[in-house]
């Protein structure tokens, strides 16, 4: 299987050229697995130790279509970007069975602006048409990004993992010290939780709840980050659709609020086909590891190392692969 994965990494165009080395992957969302497979596919041997699994991880509530959210800085997430629309697409096209399809959406505006500073990310970017904005908006930006439905998504990669012959371990880590006993090298993808784990006080959560609901007619995904009420998207999925959202900068509460879930139905009405109100199917909630600028880098202590990987604001899943590939040339470097 190993050969498989390697097959599979050449068609997204890496390559690999390392000493294998054994390696502990701490976290099991988006980012850990990601850069789990990428170490697998390197020759690398690799554990992945996690608190929790899917489906309770913060990844299983991400909405999640493509998109550079509340991460920085923006010429590093460009790049991470951009990489990761190529793999996502690439999943896309093996079929239904990868949880990631691909979508046309439009990012809307009530007053028109230039172009987004994500503009390179894409490989087609345009101004929508008129009759293709939800009444009230002045303009958007039309273009197609894929779409992971993430419980799909995350045994998807949590299938490709094993398959190469990586362990998974329901394992709460304390410390760095604890996966060093077991690995000289270790990736930190603990996502907020490496404020406890490491010490990072730059860490901060961003509360975000989101609806999903039935299948709504609509196939696009939408986005209204200008609402002064607060984000307002819709993005459709294979049987059901998610709507959002929330960004509550501070709030450690994982309690969905009915004021929260009633301003999300509220706001999102103007993005949806007139005389729709689908029904509300779950409320979840979830907490952005939110930071200044995505920690990727390589820390040692002693004849040990660790690549930090988190820090990923609302947008672990689009940087995803991105991260993971660099995760792979910081350690063949080492």
């Amino acid at each position: 299987m190993q050969a498989d994965g390697a097959l599979h990494a050449a068609k997204c165009g890496v390559q690999y050229d390392a000493l294998p080395m054994r390696i502990i992957v701490l976290g099991c969302g988006v980012v850990g697995l990601t850069s789990a497979l990428r170490l697998l596919e390197a020759g690398h041997a690799v554990e992945l130790w996690a608190r929790e699994l899917t489906p309770h991880t913060t990844s299983d509530v991400a909405a999640a279509v493509w998109f550079p959210y509340r991460a920085f800085p923006q010429e590093r997430v460009t790049a991470w970007a951009r990489r990761t629309w190529d793999v996502l697409a690439a999943d896309a096209a093996l079929g239904p069975q990868t949880g990631v399809r691909m979508a046309q959406g439009v990012e809307l505006e009530r007053t028109p602006g230039p172009e987004p500073w994500w503009r390179a990310c894409v490989p087609a970017l345009r101004r929508a048409r008129p009759e293709e904005l939800p009444a009230g908006y002045a303009g958007g930006w039309s273009f197609e990004a894929p779409v992971a439905e993430m419980p799909l998504y995350l045994r998807f990669l949590m299938e490709r993992v094993q398959a190469l012959g990586g362990t998974v371990v329901r394992r709460e880590v304390h410390g760095l010290t604890e996966a060093w006993v077991a690995a000289e090298g270790v990736v930190n993808c603990t996502g907020l939780g490496a404020r406890t784990l490491v010490g990072d006080t730059a860490l901060f959560p961003i509360r975000g709840e989101v609806l999903r609901v039935e299948r709504v007619p609509e196939e696009r995904f939408l986005s209204d980050d200008e609402d002064p009420r607060g984000i307002a998207y819709v993005i459709p999925r294979f049987t059901d659709c998610i709507l959002g959202g929330t960004a509550v900068e501070g709030s450690w509460s994982l309690e969905p609020d009915p004021e929260e879930a009633a301003g999300i139905l509220e706001r999102t009405s103007r993005l949806l086909p007139r005389g729709v109100r689908p029904r509300v199917l779950e409320h979840r909630v979830g907490l952005r590891p939110g930071r200044a600028a995505v920690r990727l880098e390589v820390e040692r202590s002693g004849k040990r190392w660790v690549v930090h990987n988190y820090g990923h604001g609302g947008a672990g899943v689009t940087l995803s692969w991105g991260c993971a590939e660099e995760v792979v040339a910081q350690v063949a470097a080492l």
